[in-house]
């Protein structure tokens, strides 16, 4: 359905798919239309400016940790044993 804001989108739309577009996940029209609306709506640029500013900053606060690698190994073991022992898993009816 076709909204009725700025780019034929209202900002309830605009608003739900914030996210794929600061993730660049939207088609090229989609992107353009929320371009357009967001141009044009006050309210909703905003908005979207304080998603862009938090998607920011968890970027930048988590972005940068890494697991040690005796970590990564632990859980590689821990889901091979995980997969074996639910290969050997009998189910039986009671």
């Amino acid at each position: 359905m076709t909204g009725f804001g700025p780019g034929g989108m209202d900002c309830e739309e605009v608003l739900a798919d914030v996210y794929l577009y600061l993730d660049d996940e939207t088609d090229g029209e989609v992107r353009q239309r929320i371009r357009t609306h967001l141009d044009g709506c006050a309210p909703c640029l905003r908005q979207f400016g304080l998603e862009q500013d938090v998607k920011v900053l968890v970027a930048r606060s988590c972005g940068g940790d890494v697991a040690p690698s005796s970590l990564k190994s632990r859980i590689r073991i821990r889901l091979q044993q995980a997969a074996i022992d639910a290969s050997h898993l009998e189910y039986r009816a009671e």
